[in-house]
Order: structure tokens, then C-alpha cells, then sequence
């Protein structure tokens, strides 16, 4: 099997619907399988699901585990030789299936991607290419954490070597609105670290990549919408706890024993040539 999409999903029945019907349209004649991670529902997500979508595999869980917990169980029944994790907020576009699978056969060195992202309003969003929201920007500053994620362009937005939006280019942390990672990789590097319940998780598994050697590229030639939707209020102590606590996290977990990327390939000169979508 090529493709296993995995998407975990918490109350959020009229966007998972969505997110499914723009996924089949994708698929075209790609050799794939569909598993729904289903944190507790109680919207009848699961049973629009059975019912809709009967060639989808239903995890249904009794509570809500958390993305990167619903990430791993997905991962652990997944068959395909790449799992694309994508959010239930999210809609893909016909070609971007085909295209992002191309990229990955045609660039071994690939160890997963991000494509361009569009808001409802049809913007770019910054995050396809930087992997980080603001106020990641700001945590990762303020700890002098940026000089070690160079290619999210923390300290010099201006830089002549930076690309953006129609530039594929090599990233360090993929947007977790969609993540095509080669199933090699994570076998490799083991599952996500399920204490970030709810964010911060792809910014440590992007992060482990680029440590085990592996790159994580931007791949601008296609595009999803990201619908932004956040079932959780941003002033609970459920947010503040798992988005601040994310952070916490992070910094315990690589600050104070830093380790060093490992570079793999020859040193280059000059630098590479990049592809720029016309």
C-alpha cells in the first residue's frame, strides 16, 4: 500500500465531512487507506462516519487522548509506506495527493513535506513555510532557541537565501495542518511524543527528524485550505495548560541538554538551486 491518511478528530462533524470529501476526491487511482482517529465524540462523528465513509477503519476512543496519542494510534495501524496526517479543518485540493506523492518519489532525501497553505479568505498563510505560529516565534526567541532551527527564518526574515511562497525549499518543522512523512522515518525515529496532547507535537517530531539527519521540505506546487477551526477557547485552562504547557515541555526536553543536527550531506559551496513554481 502507498498512502495512509490518518486524521483525529474531536467534535467536529460538518469539517470532518468536508476534509473526507475533498480526501476521496484526491485520491484518484493512489493505492491508500483512510483511518479515523475518534477522540470521544460526542457530535455522531463516528457514526456519520460508518455510515458515509464504510471503507474508512474507525478508531473510536472513549475520551479524548490527545492529537499526538490519536496521531500514534493511527500510525500504529497504518499500512502505507507514507502516512499523510492531516487535521479534520482542513481541505485538500484534487491534485495535491498526486503531486506531494511525485515530490517524495522523485527527492529520496525527503523524510516528509508541507505544502502551501491558504486561509478561507484565499491568503498565504506564513505557517506553510515556517511550521510555527506566532507565539512560537515570540517562546523560541525569547529562549534564544532560533539560532538552531536556521531554515524557519526566525532571525532574518529578509535574508536573499530565504524563499517563499512559490519556492520548494528545505524546512525545519513541518505545519501539522498536513504532514506526508515517509512511514521509514518513523519507524526510524520512533512515534510522537504523546506528552504534547495537543500542540507543539509536530514541532518535536519535525525537530527529532532534523536531529536524526533527515530533511523536511516546503512544497509549494500544490495547496490545502486550512479552515482554523479550535474546538477549545483560548482563554480555559485547557488551552492555556496544553499550549503553554507545550512549551514547557519543549524547553525541558532540549535546552538543557542541547543536542547538535546532524549534517549528512557533502558541504556545499554554493548554495542549491531551488524549484520556483511558474
Amino acid at each position: 500500500m502507498k498512502l495512509s491518511v490518518i486524521i483525529v478528530n474531536h467534535n467536529q462533524f460538518d469539517l470532518l465531512k468536508l476534509a473526507l470529501n475533498s480526501l476521496i476526491k484526491a485520491v484518484n487511482a493512489i493505492d491508500y487507506e483512510l483511518i479515523i482517529v475518534d477522540n470521544g465524540s460526542t457530535d455522531n462523528s463516528v457514526e456519520m462516519v460508518s455510515d458515509e465513509y464504510p471503507t474508512a477503519r474507525i478508531i473510536a476512543n472513549t475520551t479524548n487522548e490527545g492529537i499526538a496519542k490519536g496521531h500514534n494510534q493511527g500510525v500504529e495501524a497504518a499500512k502505507g509506506a507514507y502516512v499523510l496526517l492531516v487535521n479534520a479543518d482542513t481541505i485538500c485540493g484534487k491534485e495535491t495527493l498526486d503531486k506531494v506523492l511525485d515530490f517524495m518519489e522523485t527527492h529520496c532525501d525527503a523524510s516528509g513535506l508541507s505544502v502551501r497553505m491558504l486561509g478561507t479568505q484565499g491568503t498565504f498563510l506564513q505557517e506553510s513555510n515556517r511550521g510555527l505560529t506566532k507565539p512560537w516565534i515570540a517562546f523560541f526567541k525569547l529562549i534564544s532557541f532560533g539560532k538552531n532551527l536556521a531554515k524557519t527564518r526566525l532571525s532574518n526574515r529578509n535574508h536573499k537565501e530565504w524563499v517563499e511562497e512559490f519556492q520548494t525549499s528545505e524546512i525545519d518543522i513541518l505545519n501539522d495542518a498536513f504532514m506526508l512523512i515517509r512511514k521509514s522515518v518513523i519507524n526510524e525515529i520512533g512515534l510522537f511524543d504523546e506528552r504534547f496532547v495537543q500542540y507543539g507535537h509536530n514541532i518535536d517530531f519535525s525537530y527529532r527528524m532534523r536531529l536524526a539527519g533527515f530533511k523536511n521540505y516546503y512544497f509549494p506546487k500544490t495547496y490545502i485550505i486550512n479552515l482554523k477551526s479550535n474546538n477549545t477557547p483560548k482563554f480555559s485552562w485547557q488551552y492555556i495548560k496544553n499550549f503553554y504547557g507545550a512549551m514547557l515541555i519543549f524547553a525541558a526536553k532540549y535546552l538543557f541538554s542541547l543536542p547538535e543536527i546532524k549534517i549528512v550531506e557533502d558541504i556545499q559551496l554554493y548554495p542549491a538551486a531551488y524549484e520556483v513554481e511558474q
